[in-house]
């Protein structure tokens, strides 16, 4: 048994008043590190009253732990993500930096990618410890459960992120290793993204397509039959494979708004020429130096933006001599910047990426 001696200092309405001159709250009891009571004073101050109320009693209060909460499971039993797009191109970024492998299977994955039961995203990319001396490695799986070997509008989402974990301002280059080997994006003092995408791969055998090269061991504006439907099409690896097309037999000129893409994409993606199936870009040529495409992306469906495909895009326009080496390719999310230069062959991509969300799922 102890002795409690509250005094409280409080400006009330009346009947607040009436009722704490009978009774203290015990809810405000302090339990200090030598006893299981304490003595209890509470303030409360008003521009007109002060009363004072002693009340000594004789009480016995027991000493209870709160079961724990999920919140102090959280971290051992959740899954935090930020939430990022590039031009609509959306995905969730996971930080994996303190293991090689991937927190989820490619089956969660797909689980999170889900736009109805899950997340909602085109991928999910893991933040990985770096190899052979790179800043970080990064992987992906995309809403399918494969696993490409990298993502254009992934990466600059990519780097937003690890800026953010990194809590990094400014301009900042950084060194990735990718399945398609190593990247190199920079952040730029007006917030996009300029990533060093290398060189493109022009061998056929390299893209993979079993298509017959036609020109210095490429497939340039060669004729692949989908359907019965004769297309032109150009062959490009960004590390990933892309077939891009800017017309068929009976049509020299596409309206790509007028494309029923969840009929023809799919025959293009698993077409028997494309081993390793492949990404395929639609284009209409508005000037030599301004593109618009739709993107039929491999294991993704139809996207809003597709950062590779946009690159292989410029690539194939150049080799069939209908674009300059630097455009502006319109995807339905918006414009991306692309250079292919000459003078080292690699191709620049330059696009914005932003910050959705962050979240917690349980695992």
């Amino acid at each position: 048994m102890a002795t409690i001696t509250a005094t409280i200092t409080v400006s009330l309405t009346t009947p607040t008043r009436r009722s704490l001159t009978n009774s203290v709250n015990l809810r405000y009891l302090l339990f200090n590190s030598h006893s299981k009571f304490a003595t209890l004073q509470r303030s409360f101050k008003s521009h007109k009253t002060r009363i004072a109320v002693s009340s000594s009693l004789s009480i016995d209060v027991p000493v209870k732990t709160a079961p724990p909460s999920f919140l102090d499971r959280i971290d051992t039993t959740f899954l935090h993500f930020a939430k990022y797009h590039g031009l609509g191109n959306d995905f969730v970024l996971i930080d994996n930096r303190d293991i090689i492998e991937p927190k989820i299977s490619p089956e969660k994955a797909v689980q999170l990618c889900d736009r109805n039961f899950g997340v909602g995203a085109d991928g999910v990319i893991f933040v990985l410890p770096g190899f052979n001396g790179t800043d970080y490695t990064m992987r992906i799986f995309n809403s399918d459960g494969s696993e490409p070997e990298m993502c254009g509008n992934g990466v600059r989402c990519f780097v937003k992120f690890v800026c953010q974990l990194e809590n990094l301002h400014g301009r900042h280059s950084f060194t990735i290793h990718t399945g398609a080997g190593l990247i190199v994006p920079e952040i730029l003092e007006d917030g996009n993204v300029r990533v060093d995408m290398g060189e493109p791969i022009l061998k056929a055998s390299d893209v993979p397509t079993k298509l017959p090269p036609n020109k210095d061991h490429a497939v340039v504006k060669s004729e692949l039959d989908v359907d019965g439907i004769m297309w032109n099409v150009t062959c490009v690896s960004m590390g990933n494979p892309h077939c891009v097309t800017f017309s068929g037999k009976g049509f020299e000129n596409l309206f790509v708004d007028e494309l029923k893409l969840a009929e023809i994409g799919p025959n293009f993606e698993h077409h028997e020429m494309f081993p390793a199936r492949t990404n395929t870009e639609f284009v209409q040529v508005l000037s030599d130096s301004h593109l618009k495409i739709r993107v039929w992306e491999r294991g993704a469906g139809e996207t809003l933006a597709c950062g590779t495909g946009a690159c292989a895009t410029v690539v194939a326009a150049v080799l069939e001599g209908c674009a300059e080496r630097n455009c502006t390719v319109d995807l339905p999310g918006g414009p991306l910047q692309i250079e292919w230069r000459e003078k080292d062959n690699h191709v620049y991509m330059t696009g914005s990426a932003e910050l959705v969300y962050y979240g917690s799922l349980p695992l």
